[in-house]
Formats: structure tokens, C-alpha cells, sequence
């Protein structure tokens, strides 16, 4: 996901087509905040409130260079919206047409026949059938696969004194849980894996798609013909009738909105129950639970900060500001939960964040997600209750990339611990 590395720091301006204030649809030159630079990842609360001051609820930004677009911050101009697909839909099928092959930006954000990059018929079509077999996801089979997952991960390091949670636990926890949930093969689940890598890596990402396909492929095939409980299964089988590229389109998306967003809220929230000491600081002695925890960062630091894209069908007047037809309207999902006009007082158990989004493109499996994220987080913290952090808070390094909010390494140091034994 990460785009090309620009020198100019975020809160400085760049050059490019940006939406117009007060007037006319019609879009000109004029500066705009680079989302993919490294200082963005540093301190984007910073950076929000700098938008804020000097733009408003909406805000000229660029994604990768030379690709413009509009980051909304006003938590009311979000909820309207994404409520609102048929001024505001999610296909990007006229936008790409002027994106180069290349672009880095590009395979984040250009059309799939899936739920995510459709509207109307069509995305409710896909949608149906998403859903329906996200929904037949039994969660206390859930909770029992995260532990048996769990365990395991945790005593490869539980010896060693310290570990990268990101890499040694989040990242293939949320994996197999998801292969798991699919219905993959531990032989088909790793041809996925080194597929997936090679696509995020980018230096083979052809490659890498090819042969995540082709292992996914196999997977819908096996599971037409021989259908289990599982979410292949059931997407094959619905009534929706999806053909194979179809499915195939809707699993990769199913993989990637499952194994980023769940990987960055789980180490996201070790890292604030790490640095916070209303959470116990070295785990002993919190006030507050693992579920006041994961409700503070899907406010404050949720898993993907600027998402949920669309694309105006024509020039549109959002709050004084007229948007360009066919340009990206992305929501900072960060950002619209830190609007100073929400927000304010104690949140605790507060639940009104967008982290999962509102209207039709709302996640659909946000039950799941919880069950797993929050189960990650209990069986480590109930394994090693003495880990800290191995570095000073302000030494963590956050990953670049206009889109998630996601940590480099997260590391740790506890007592060296026996083996856990397995239930």
C-alpha cells in the first residue's frame, strides 16, 4: 500500500488540482496536502488539525504524486456522504481511465466486480451474497479458532524474553483465522500468503497476483463442486450465482479487508494498553478493560485512518466546497472522530466512530472482526501479562501510505515463559 516516498513533509504544500471554495464546479490548480508522505505517517493528528484550521471539513489532497483528491474531516459531511451513493458511488471505472498502468496508487483503488467497487444493482448484488455468507460465520467457533491459533504463535517467542508482535503474531494470527474462514487449505493458504507478499511488496506484484489467483481459483473450483461451512462455499452456492471471476474478485477483497484492518487494530491497541497507564501500563493493575481499549483507537487511531472512497458522479457543493465530478472523495476516518464538533468529554464505551463506516459500503463484518482482534489481544496479554514495550513510545515506527494507520515492528520484551500448553 505504500506509495513512492516524497521529501516534502505533509503540513507543506504541493502543487496540483484541488477542490474550489465558493463557487464554481470547475477544478484549478491550486495546493494540496501529500497523504503518502512519511511525515503524514508521523504525526497525523497534527496534520488533521493543521487541515482542519486552514480547509475546513474538506480538504485538497494528493494520494500519490500527480493523483489529486478530497479528504473529508467533517464528521457530519462523512456520515452524509457515505449515506448518499447515488451522488457519491463507489465505482472508479471513468476515474481510472486517466491513471496510468503504473501508478502505485492504482491497484488500491481501481475497479473489481465486487461489493466494494460497485453501486447501485450491481453492488447489491455482490453485497448480498458477502454478506450472507459473512453472516453464517458461527462467532463462538471463532473465538475457540483465534485460541487454537493463538497459543501456538505465542509459544514460537514466550521463551525468547522478546518478540515483534507484528510479524511473529498479529500478521499470522489474523491470516490462518481468515484461511480458516474461507475454507483454505494450510497448501492453499500459503500459496495465498506468498501471493499476497509479493503483490504488497510490489517488486513482482504481476506475480504475485497470478499466483494468488490461481491458488483462489482452485479454492472456488474445489469448493463447487465439494461446498463445506465455510465462506467460499457459500458464496459459490447463493443465489447471486457469482461466475468465478466474480468470486474471485470478492475473496481477494475479503483478504485484504480482513488481514490489514484486523492486523493494525490489534497491534494499535497492544501498543496504547502498552503506553497508557489507565490500561495497567505493563498489564497489571488497568482500570480499563481490552474493550474500552479497542473503542479508544477505532476512535482515535482506527486500523485504515482514510478510506471508504467515491467518486461524484457530477460537481457537487459540500459545505461551501464544489467537488469535481469523477475525482476521489475519500473519509478520513480519523479524522471525522476527532471532529471538535462531535467531540468532547469521557468516551468511554462511546461506540459513535466511523472506523467501521456508516451506509451501504458499512463493513459487514464487524461482529467477526471484534471476536477475533479482541481474542488476539486477550490470549497474549493473558500469556505474558508482564510484556512491555522494548522501545521508548515515541521511537515506534508508523508504516507511510496514505490509507491505514499501521506500525511498522511492535516490539517487546517480557520474563522468558514455558511453552503454554494447548486446550
Amino acid at each position: 500500500m505504500t506509495t513512492s516516498q516524497s521529501s516534502t513533509h505533509p503540513g507543506h504544500l504541493s502543487s496540483g488540482a484541488c477542490p474550489v471554495a465558493h463557487g464554481s464546479p470547475i477544478d484549478t490548480d491550486g495546493p494540496r496536502i501529500p497523504l503518502y508522505a512519511e511525515g503524514f505517517a508521523a504525526d497525523p493528528h497534527g496534520i488533521y488539525r493543521e487541515m482542519r484550521r486552514r480547509h475546513g471539513s474538506l480538504v485538497p489532497i494528493e494520494l500519490s504524486p500527480g493523483v489529486p483528491a478530497t479528504l473529508v474531516i467533517g464528521y457530519q459531511e462523512a456520515v452524509r456522504i457515505l449515506n448518499d451513493p447515488e451522488h457519491f458511488p463507489a465505482d472508479p471505472r471513468i476515474w481510472q481511465k486517466n491513471i496510468p498502468e503504473d501508478s502505485p496508487i492504482r491497484p488500491m483503488m481501481e475497479w473489481y466486480p465486487n461489493a466494494l467497487r460497485n453501486s447501485g444493482a450491481a453492488h447489491a448484488r455482490y453485497r448480498g451474497a458477502y454478506v450472507a455468507s459473512i453472516d453464517a460465520i458461527d462467532l463462538h467457533e471463532v473465538h475457540s479458532m483465534v485460541e487454537r491459533i493463538a497459543i501456538p504463535l505465542i509459544n514460537t517467542f514466550c521463551q525468547a524474553g522478546s518478540a515483534d508482535l507484528v510479524t511473529q503474531y498479529a500478521f499470522p494470527l489474523v491470516f490462518e483465522v481468515l484461511n480458516r474462514i474461507v475454507g483454505c487449505s494450510t497448501e492453499l493458504g500459503q500459496r495465498v500468503a506468498t501471493g499476497m507478499a509479493m503483490l504488497f511488496d510490489t517488486v513482482e506484484a504481476a506475480k504475485g497476483m497470478q499466483m494468488l489467483s490461481e491458488a483462489l481459483m482452485e479454492l472456488i473450483h474445489q469448493r463447487r463442486a465439494e461446498p463445506g461451512d465455510d465462506v467460499t462455499s457459500r458464496l459459490a452456492h447463493h443465489p447471486a450465482r457469482l461466475n468465478d471471476e466474480e468470486m474471485l474478485s470478492n475473496l481477494i477483497s475479503l483478504y485484504g479487508a480482513g488481514i490489514e484492518p484486523q492486523q493494525n487494530l490489534i497491534t494499535n491497541t497492544l501498543l496504547l494498553m502498552l503506553t497508557d497507564d489507565r490500561f495497567g501500563g505493563d498489564m497489571l493493575g488497568g482500570a480499563l478493560s481490552t474493550r474500552d481499549a479497542l473503542d479508544e483507537v477505532l476512535f482515535n487511531d482506527p486500523p485504515m485512518a482514510n478510506f471508504c472512497i467515491t467518486y461524484p458522479r457530477q460537481p457537487i457543493l459540500i459545505d461551501n466546497v464544489w467537488l469535481p465530478a469523477h475525482q476521489p472523495v475519500l473519509i478520513s476516518l480519523a479524522g471525522c472522530n476527532n471532529d471538535p464538533a462531535i467531540r468532547g468529554g469521557d468516551r468511554t464505551g462511546n461506540r459513535s466512530h466511523l472506523a467501521w463506516a456508516v451506509g451501504p459500503h458499512a463493513c459487514p463484518a464487524k461482529s467477526v472482526a471484534s471476536v477475533v482482534v479482541q481474542e488476539a489481544i486477550d490470549q497474549l496479554l493473558d500469556a505474558l501479562p508482564e510484556m512491555q514495550l522494548a522501545v521508548p513510545a515515541d521511537e515506534v515506527v508508523w508504516r507511510p501510505g496514505p490509507f491505514h494507520r499501521a506500525l511498522a515492528a511492535l516490539p517487546v520484551v517480557f520474563p522468558k515463559s514455558p511453552p503454554l500448553n494447548m486446550v
